[in-house]
């Protein structure tokens, strides 16, 4: 290694999917200040999305952005082959998406929201990895790091809709990286707890400033979280600097997991 320079970031570019959003965007401006280029997806907000690609490129690197429909596999394997075309291969892909969802009791979420919860995440992540697998095999290396939730490791109330599909994610992750190791691929997870970015902002908001206050309290680190918080950690799973990690969640939770 010369330096600093980590590797996996000298050739092809990395793929977030939910770049435009909140933690998305930080996880691709942390990534090109490391040196990647960047291909990152949005769902509708074109305007979001090219942004976060202007600024990639206004800080040197390259980036493309595109509308990718994670419940349609044609739309997201046109994603992924486009990027590949462009940028020649994927060194990292990044799964930061998600659903909108509410702090809800088990006995007041209706079939249809359960439905739509687990759908749109957990089918949504598998679409991704079925997707980018085979040009990560081909390559014979690569990394994926999902974002799951500190709520996987306990069972916090009104909190189901976000722990499930992101418990039944975070099984997926470790199957990949139980199965692929051979192939050179790692692959590892986030775990964000209460960030003050993105779409666990939006379902706190929803709430009254007393509960955001007591979730606060409840944090050791008595403060929330900033999406540069999980970006630093999603680069550094990333990079050459964990190279013999795999499998693993890291919670970027101030302690909020041990609650």
């Amino acid at each position: 290694m010369q330096g600093d320079r980590r590797p996996e970031f000298s050739a092809g570019a990395a793929l977030v999917i939910g770049g435009s959003g909140g933690i998305g965007r930080a996880i691709c401006h942390a990534l090109a200040a490391e040196g990647s280029d960047v291909a990152l997806s949005y769902r509708s907000d074109a305007g979001a999305g090219d942004a976060v690609a202007q600024a990639i490129r206004d800080s040197g690197r390259e980036a493309m952005a595109g509308a990718v429909d994670l419940l349609d596999p044609g739309s997201v394997h046109a994603f992924v082959d486009a990027a590949v075309e462009k940028f020649g291969s994927l060194h990292s892909v990044v799964y930061a998406a998600g659903p909108p969802l509410e702090f809800l009791y088990i006995n007041e979420i209706t079939p249809d929201e359960w439905a739509r919860v687990i759908n749109a995440d957990v089918n949504g992540c598998f679409n991704l990895i079925e997707a980018v697998l085979p040009h990560l095999r081909r390559q014979g290396r690569g990394n994926v790091v999902a974002l799951v939730t500190g709520a996987v490791d306990r069972s916090p109330p009104r909190d189901i809709l976000s722990a499930a599909p992101k418990a039944a994610i975070q099984m997926l992750i470790r199957g990949v990286a139980r199965e692929e190791g051979r192939s050179g691929i790692r692959a590892n997870l986030v775990g964000p707890g209460y960030i003050e970015a993105g779409l666990g902002l939006a379902t706190v908001q929803h709430h009254t400033q007393d509960y955001v206050d007591r979730m606060v309290r409840a944090i050791p680190l008595k403060r929330p979280g900033q999406a540069e918080d999980v970006a630093d950690v999603v680069t550094f799973l990333l990079s050459d600097k964990a190279r013999y990690v795999t499998g693993a969640t890291i919670p970027v939770a101030g302690g909020l997991q041990l609650s």
